[in-house]
């Protein structure tokens, strides 16, 4: 039954409410070629903004907005800011020098970075924040394609690209576009928050504190762990950054729902005092929500207070991936989705792109080697991904070995988490290093960690490992060391996914 909002929390649609101090105004956004960037000029676009920007690594990103009429010009060519800018969005990549920015401050142009605006836009929606150290992005993708196949039309932006997006996953083509979002309704449709601003689901990002500028209706919280050290320090700063985000959610009168993990997301200091409701999810029978997960069967379902909701097939791999998609589906629910549907869509869902995806087989003598890529770089996430394929491949079964070829994501989480590193490939029978990926750390934290400090406390505990670089030294290595039965998986946030490709390009090449 769908329920009507009170007059005093009823809110205007959207057609009438366009974005407030952006409809017709002109921005430029540079770093727009991201996933989340090119998600929110689109969305921003839709309330009315006459939306341009720049980047730095034009590619199909940048081409499908200029297709959809948002020009786009590389960097190397733009000399200053258009006159006719009005405010200036920028990427949490963009540098305090970059001279845009400076030039926006010099003629006194409001700038917002990325997470600023997306906090602007969700408090003219009925907002859903997906918030956790892990399984942000699958989450979002799960939920927004859920949304879309339940009828409630939802506007959507994933740190990641997803095929199920724009159709749903019932819907889609197996080969549909991969895009990281979807321009939604203006109004909600259908459910409890009918004829209400229409729903965004986007994540929420702990990182710099970015998610602090979200005012969801619902939100979500998967784990609560220690990462970017950089940035918080100590693991209690990281816990009372989830807790203030969770303060931003409406209150309970206004249908605010936080759903966070009943273990291990430090749920009694981050939900306490909140105004939302809470409700809890988890394998522990205690959890108002219990997930259940049979990896044989590669099947996951959902029950509350002691009776089944729904049951779906998981294409995708692991115990986590069964709580991201049950998670998706309470969120679904509370926002009036069918369960039934729900269901279904999860049972349809193919994962996200880099998010434990199977890429492809390579022939070699005698059978063949299954290869996945995967953007796990949190020492948590590495060990849930191979646990999770050795579940679903069972490659000792057949003959064969969990290979894994890992990137350490910036010298300062190496160095913060090496014990933690070591411990997580207790899956893997190999695992190849290359350098460590450098992002934004210092020249002096450079110098403090290396892979060989990986990879030798790696021997200490057993497991075959080795240093190897460049990327074409670790697909030759490949070439020799995969065998019939393999199951090679590349992981890490940086660009090691070339290696997942390249020894499926080689395959391709010597054919």
């Amino acid at each position: 039954m769908t329920r009507k909002s009170s007059p005093e929390l009823e809110l205007k649609p959207a057609q009438r409410a366009p974005l407030p101090g952006v409809a017709e105004k002109h921005l430029y956004m540079v770093g727009i070629g991201g996933c989340g960037m090119s998600g929110l000029a689109r969305i921003l676009a839709r309330h009315g903004a006459i939306v341009a920007g720049t980047d730095a690594y034009p590619g199909e990103v940048t081409r499908a907005l200029q297709k959809d009429g948002v020009p786009v010009t590389p960097e190397c060519d733009v000399h200053g800011l258009p006159e006719t800018c009005d405010v200036l969005v920028v990427s949490a990549a963009v540098k305090p020098d970059h001279p845009l920015l400076l030039a926006a401050q010099d003629r006194n142009i409001p700038v917002h970075t990325y997470a600023e605006m997306l906090g602007r836009l969700m408090r003219c929606s009925t907002g859903v924040a997906i918030a956790g150290t892990h399984g942000k992005s699958t989450t979002t993708a799960m939920l927004g394609s859920l949304l879309v196949d339940a009828g409630l039309d939802p506007s959507v932006i994933v740190g990641a690209t997803c095929a199920t997006l724009g159709d749903g996953a019932i819907g889609s083509a197996v080969f549909s576009e991969s895009v990281g979002y979807r321009v939604g309704a203006r109004e909600c449709p259908a459910g409890p928050f009918a004829g209400r601003p229409g729903v965004l689901v986007a994540e929420a990002c702990e990182f710099n504190r970015s998610f602090h500028n979200l005012r969801p209706v619902l939100g979500a919280i998967s784990a609560v762990e220690a990462d970017h050290l950089d940035v918080y320090g100590s693991l209690d700063a990281v816990i009372e950054s989830f807790r203030v985000f969770a303060s931003h959610i409406a209150p309970a009168d206004q249908g605010g729902l936080l759903l966070i993990a009943h273990d291990g997301a430090e749920r009694r200091v981050v939900a306490s005092g909140l105004t939302c409701r809470v409700e809890t999810i988890g394998f522990n029978p205690a959890a108002d929500w219990v997930v259940g997960y049979d990896a044989r069967a590669h099947e996951a379902w959902l029950s509350r207070a002691g009776a089944e909701v729904a049951r779906w097939g998981m294409r995708i791999p692991g115990q986590h991936n069964a709580t991201n998609a049950a998670t998706a589906l309470v969120l679904a629910i509370h926002l009036g989705a069918d369960p039934a549907v729900g269901a279904r869509s999860l049972s349809h869902f193919r994962g996200v792109d880099r998010r434990t995806q199977f890429l492809g087989e390579r022939a070699v003598p005698g059978g063949t080697v299954r290869v996945y890529d995967d953007y796990g770089h949190h020492p948590t996430e590495v060990d849930a991904t191979l646990r999770a394929l050795r579940d679903f491949e069972h490659p000792q079964e057949r003959g064969g070995r969990l290979i894994c070829v890992f990137q350490p994501h910036q010298h300062s989480r190496t160095r913060f988490f090496l014990e933690e590193f070591a411990s997580a490939f207790s899956q893997a029978d190999v695992v190849i290093v290359p350098h460590i990926y450098f992002v934004r750390d210092s020249e002096v934290e450079k110098t403090k960690v290396n892979s060989n400090d990986l990879v030798d406390r790696l021997r200490k505990r057993g497991v075959k490992a080795m240093h190897l670089y460049p990327f074409d030294a670790i697909i030759e290595q490949l070439e020799n060391l995969c065998r019939p039965g393999d199951v090679l998986a590349v992981m890490g946030a940086g660009p090691v996914y070339q290696v997942a490709h390249g020894y499926l390009g080689a395959s391709k090449a010597g054919a």
